[in-house]
C-alpha cells in the first residue's frame, strides 16, 4: 500500500510565501523577539513605537528611490541626503518658527525637492551623465547651498510642526500612520495607473516600452522629480521631528533609502517594484540597530553587519528576473 502523500499547501499559503516582502517582515519580527528576549520583555512596545517613528522617514525617501531603481540598471538617486538638508534648511529658515508659515514652508520644501529633481534629470538627459554620477554631483552642489543658506546652524521648526511630527495616537506616531496611507496610495499608483505601469515597462525593456508608445524620457523625468520631491518633504518633516534642520540630517538616508528598497523586495535589475516591503525593511533596519545597541556592540560592528546583510540580500535579489 502506497504511503499517503503529504497534503499540498493551500494556494494562498504558497502565494504568501512567494511574496518578496515576507522576509523583510519576518526578519523584523525575529530581531524584535531577540531584543525583547535579551531585555526580558522590558520596553517591547516602546521599541515598536520608536521603529515606526524613525522608519517613517526611510519609507518616505524609499518610495521615491524605489521608483527610480525600478527604471532599470544604473538608475539610482544619490542626491537624497543633500535634498533633505537643502529643503529642510530653506523651509525652516523661511518659516522662522512662525506657525502661520507652515503651509508656505511645506510648499517651499516641495519646490526645493522638485527643483533638485529637474536639475538631476537635466544632467542625465542633456549632458549624458550617468545617473549615479549626476545625482552624486548635484548632491555636493545642494549640500553646499544648504550650508551657505543655513550658515551651519540648526534652524528650529514652528512649534505646531514639531508637535505634529512627534504626536502619537494610542502610542502610534501620527506621521507613521499618514505615511502608511501614503505608501498604500503609491502602491495603487504603481500597479493601477498608466504612469506606474510605464515605470515598470521602462525598467523591463526601455526599447520595447518606446515602441509601445511610452515616452521613456518623460517617465524618467517624472520619476527623478518624484524622488527628489519626496526627499524634500522628508527633510521638512524630519526637521520638525528632530527639532530643526541641521547639515548632517540626511546623511544616514543615503544607505537607508537604497537598503529599504532592496531588502523590501524590489529588483535591483529594474522592472519589478514592491511597495509593501518598504515598511518591513525600514522596521528591520531600525530594529537591527536597536538589537545591536542592546547587545552592547559598537558602531563599527553595527555598520559591518548591516553592510553584510545588504550585500547578502542584493546577491539573492540579483537573481530575480525583471519579468518575475
Amino acid at each position: 500500500m502506497n504511503a499517503a502523500r503529504p497534503a499540498a499547501r493551500p494556494a494562498i499559503v504558497t502565494r504568501v510565501l512567494e511574496q518578496p516582502w515576507l522576509w523583510a517582515y519576518l526578519g523584523a519580527l525575529l530581531v524584535w523577539l531577540a531584543t525583547i528576549t535579551f531585555t526580558q520583555g522590558q520596553g517591547a512596545g516602546e521599541v515598536i513605537s520608536a521603529a515606526l517613528a524613525f522608519g517613517t522617514f526611510s519609507v518616505i525617501v524609499g518610495i521615491g528611490q524605489m521608483y527610480v531603481i525600478t527604471l532599470g540598471p544604473g538608475n539610482v538617486d544619490l542626491s537624497i541626503p543633500a535634498t533633505m538638508t537643502f529643503a529642510g534648511a530653506v523651509s525652516m529658515k523661511i518659516m522662522g518658527t512662525q506657525d502661520a508659515m507652515i503651509p508656505l514652508g511645506f510648499l517651499i520644501a516641495i519646490g526645493c525637492g522638485a527643483s533638485v529633481g529637474v536639475f538631476n534629470y537635466g544632467l542625465i538627459r542633456l549632458l549624458r551623465i550617468p545617473p549615479i554620477i549626476a545625482t552624486l554631483s548635484s548632491s555636493f552642489l545642494f549640500q553646499s547651498a544648504a550650508i551657505a543658506y543655513g550658515r551651519g546652524i540648526k534652524i528650529k521648526p514652528p512649534p505646531i510642526l514639531a508637535d505634529f511630527a512627534t504626536a502619537r495616537i494610542a502610542g502610534l506616531p501620527i506621521l507613521a500612520l499618514v505615511t502608511i496611507l501614503f505608501a498604500a496610495l503609491m502602491a495603487v499608483v504603481l500597479h493601477r495607473t498608466v504612469y506606474g505601469r510605464s515605470v515598470v515597462a521602462v525598467g523591463q525593456n526601455p526599447r520595447a516600452a518606446h515602441f509601445s508608445g511610452i515616452s521613456v524620457d518623460f517617465i524618467r523625468f517624472v520619476t527623478y522629480v518624484l524622488s527628489a520631491t519626496l526627499a524634500g518633504i522628508c527633510g521638512y518633516f524630519l526637521s520638525g521631528f528632530s527639532g530643526g534642520a541641521s547639515l548632517n540630517m540626511g546623511a544616514e538616508f543615503l544607505l537607508a533609502s537604497i537598503a529599504v528598497v532592496v531588502i523590501g523586495g524590489t529588483s535591483v535589475a529594474g522592472g519589478y517594484a514592491n511597495v509593501s516591503g518598504l515598511w518591513g525593511a525600514a522596521l528591520f533596519m531600525f530594529l537591527l540597530v536597536t538589537m545591536l545597541n542592546t547587545f552592547g556592540l559598537g558602531a563599527g560592528v553595527r555598520l559591518v553587519m548591516t553592510g553584510v546583510i545588504i550585500i547578502a540580500v542584493i546577491t539573492v535579489a540579483g537573481g530575480k528576473s525583471a519579468n518575475s
